[in-house]
């Protein structure tokens, strides 16, 4: 019997003891957590509180040793010695709470806090046999480290702080790790009673009890003397401030997943930079007060470090949440925007990979229309012949437009998808050449992504030894210990070879840097960017994109709405944010020249194309090596002179002894037209000898600027309801000549020097002749549109 009375006792103990080591949930603390944006240092950028409306961080934080001494000291002076449960300290409350016939001290340890928090029950006799229970259980399982933390963590500071992270940040403006003696004792007191004693509560109780416990700690050796002095001279802390708000945007864009990165705690460690995180703050925040004189509400930037493909700074706008103009809420980096002419420097690489144009290749700058669409330079003039590298340098959108029209939208369309661009989702046709000019819409991040990718493949060329390496292309990480987005690749090759990027970065220095002189390459403190601007239509978005080796900066300056402003330009707007930025990064060597990818070839210095037999002045540049034949200069012709030099003949009416041949440049008459009022030095062509006038030409001597065969022109009506005239214009050789001007076989008119005609046709096909006093002829069908549908 008594066997059996032993066996069931044992079972039940057994039973109880099982029922013990289950008792303790596996996750203590089920409340909610802020949302917490750390620097890479692990600095406090941002908080949002949490959703029970309590200021209480995530613990992760190693306890600072000062609190962990001091709250030993004034909580559980023998924590480190006991089992969870102190015999002695719980004798002493029941003591002392018989002889005052009061609850004067509870006896309870920090590892049964650590339950009473984490329970949140009422506190009976019942409940604490409970807490002493599974604080002994607790510590099976949990280290005396893991224990304060949690401590730490959760204990109450006094309204809705939680923690004592939270609690360092809200009264001292610090984390704990950097509080002084005084100040980790006044925190230290705080959750013993943090409804009757705290900050703004019971001051003078608070200092007398932070008093006391500096006290204790000067007598159980823990600190000096001259440490206790000064700690009593330190005030204790006045009502909560608010925490660092750093990244507004950043913070919202991530639990938002709005830049498409996976964030799994509530506790973020990111790449940022604090200090410099600061400094883009105040930045922006001095050019967004020039520009809002200007009705420009909004501001970004992104930083970057390309190497190591982290986001260094990130500014999503300006914050103001008291001016609702503002719209501090919107976060423009991983916003679609249009991007101006942030793209062309793609399309001048892509062009130099496959041979089509060479990096001083010249370009017609003249009017053009393409199927109805007339791009025009954002200064409304035309410079009639350009090289390449200088229309990239001055952003004109003419000859990009006839850039992409010879490279194909189609073939661009998927070079941006190759690059990263996956904003752009309707196909190519819907944007067609507009593309160029920021026709689509692409964000802050997915630009400054894809020209940091190009930069990190141009820096690996060597160390690569000039094999394609995927990883080089990633959108940047903003996240600690996540990987690299990487940017998925079909082909083996890179889109845009080591060469090509080398020479688009090169083009790309040589931009007029806003408030600085042309010369400002001779200063030895200028340090080499490659940047390029961007201005929407209708000046809604402003772009500035900057970099060097080692750093990239993109910058965003407009309206949230979308509303245009006169000025609102790239140049004018972001350009002097993104030079200030650059200004706040260390200083790197420059790219270095990729010369397997290249091969030195002879040009001509005024086509920029390889040399023909007829060119004069020569140069040797190093070019892109490409398959494809490149483009060899065919403005140069052998021309035949008489012996005065002045008339140019042929064999029926000189004889060829006594010629003179000569090599001459010739551009056709449209681009000679605007390139000769531009340059000084250029040369027409001599007019023929009498007698050779009626000699057949191989270069034409006029050509019809506007508009061009088969097109369709649409004449609106004018303010006071007559009907529009459309301007004919034609460029002529012979400036003096005079031309003659047909249309539908009735004669409309004569020019001469200045070839305009205006005319006014009903809707319909229609057929213009010109005809010069010399017999050459054009013909120009054509199609008046007067109302739209």
């Amino acid at each position: 019997m008594r066997h059996k009375k032993r066996l069931l006792f044992a079972s039940l103990i057994i039973l109880l003891l099982i029922g013990i080591w289950f008792s303790l949930p596996k996750k203590l603390f089920k409340t909610p957590y802020a949302v917490v944006l750390l620097d890479k240092k692990g600095q406090l950028l941002q908080a949002r509180i949490a959703q029970d409306g309590q200021w209480r961080f995530e613990p992760s934080y190693a306890i600072p040793e000062k609190f962990e001494k001091a709250i030993v000291c004034f909580e559980d002076k023998r924590f480190f010695m006991h089992p969870g449960f102190d015999p002695l300290a719980f004798g002493r409350a029941i003591y002392l709470n018989l002889k005052y016939g009061a609850v004067v001290s509870g006896g309870s340890t920090i590892s049964m806090q650590v339950i009473r928090m984490s329970r949140q029950k009422p506190r009976t006799f019942i409940e604490k046999i409970i807490e002493i229970v599974l604080a002994i259980r607790l510590e099976l399982s949990y280290s005396k480290k893991e224990i304060l933390q949690l401590y730490a963590s959760h204990a109450p500071f006094g309204g809705n702080v939680v923690g004592l992270q939270a609690a360092a940040w809200r009264y001292f403006g610090r984390e704990a790790s950097q509080l002084s003696w005084g100040e980790i004792c006044s925190l230290a007191v705080l959750p013993n009673s943090p409804a009757l004693v705290r900050p703004d509560k019971n001051r003078k109780a608070l200092l007398n009890k932070r008093n006391k416990l500096l006290d204790k700690l000067k007598e159980t050796g823990q600190i000096s003397n001259e440490t206790h002095s000064l700690s009593l001279l330190e005030p204790i802390p006045q009502k909560p401030l608010p925490l660092p708000n750093l990244a507004p945007n950043l913070l919202n864009s991530l639990s938002e997943f709005t830049l498409k990165v996976t964030v799994n705690n509530a506790l973020v460690q990111t790449t940022l930079s604090k200090e410099l995180q600061i400094q883009v703050n105040a930045i922006l925040e001095l050019h967004h007060q020039k520009l809002k004189g200007n009705g420009v509400n909004n501001l970004a930037a992104l930083v970057l470090d390309i190497e190591k493909n982290e986001v260094m700074a990130y500014v999503g706008n300006v914050y103001h949440p008291e001016d609702a103009a503002v719209e501090s809420y919107v976060d423009i980096i991983p916003a679609n925007r249009s991007p101006g002419s942030t793209l062309k420097p793609l399309l001048y690489a892509a062009m130099l990979q496959d041979g089509i144009l060479l990096p001083r290749s010249l370009l017609a700058d003249i009017p053009t229309q393409v199927a109805g669409y007339m791009p025009q330079n954002f200064n409304l003039s035309y410079d009639g012949a350009v090289h390449a590298d200088i229309a990239l340098a001055r952003s004109l959108n003419v000859p990009a437009v006839r850039m992409l029209q010879q490279y194909r939208t189609e073939r661009f369309y998927d070079l941006l998808n190759r690059l990263g661009i996956s904003s752009l989702d309707k196909g190519a046709s819907h944007y067609g050449l507009s593309l160029i000019l920021g026709g689509g819409e692409n964000s802050m991040w997915e630009i400054s992504s894809v020209y940091a990718s190009l930069a990190r493949q141009l820096n690996h060329f060597g160390s690569n030894s000039g094999r394609f390496e995927p990883k080089d292309f990633a959108y940047p990480n903003i996240i600690v210990g996540n990987s690299p987005q990487l940017i998925p690749q079909k082909a083996k090759s890179a889109p845009i070879n080591a060469a090509a990027i080398w020479h688009m970065f090169e083009a790309m220095q040589d931009l007029v840097r806003p408030g600085e002189e042309e010369n400002w390459t001779q200063f030895i403190s200028s340090r080499r960017v490659a940047w390029k601007t961007g201005t929407s239509f209708g000046f809604r978005d402003a772009w500035a994109i900057g970099l060097t080796p080692g750093y990239l900066v993109c910058v965003w300056a407009g309206n949230a709405d979308g509303e245009g402003r006169p000025g609102l330009t790239g140049v004018q707007a972001a350009a002097p944010v993104l030079f200030d930025l650059i200004k706040l990064l260390p200083r790197h060597a420059w790219f270095e020249q990729p010369y397997d990818n290249m091969k030195k070839q002879l040009i001509c210095k005024e086509s920029g194309n390889k040399v023909s037999d007829f060119c004069v002045a020569t140069d040797t540049v190093w070019i892109v090596k490409s398959k494809s034949t490149q483009p060899i200069c065919n403005y140069h012709q052998l021309i035949h002179l008489d012996k005065s030099g002045r008339y140019r003949v042929n064999s029926t009416c000189e004889s060829p002894s006594n010629m003179i041949h000569q090599s001459w440049f010739i551009l056709p008459p449209a681009m000679e037209w605007y390139y000769k009022s531009k340059d000084a030095n250029y040369k027409i062509l001599p007019k023929w000898k009498p007698g050779c006038e009626n000699i057949e030409e191989l270069n034409s001597m006029m050509e019809i600027i506007y508009p061009k065969r088969l097109s369709s022109l649409y004449i609106p009506k004018e303010i006071d309801g007559v009907e529009g005239k459309a301007v004919i214009e034609l460029a002529h050789r012979n400036r003096n000549t005079k031309v003659f001007w047909y249309l539908n076989g009735k004669y409309i008119g004569t020019t001469k020097e200045f070839h305009q005609m205006g005319i006014s046709p009903p809707a319909g096909k229609h057929q213009l002749i010109v005809e010069d006093e010399n017999g050459e002829r054009i013909e120009l069908p054509f199609e008046v549109v007067r109302n739209l549908p």
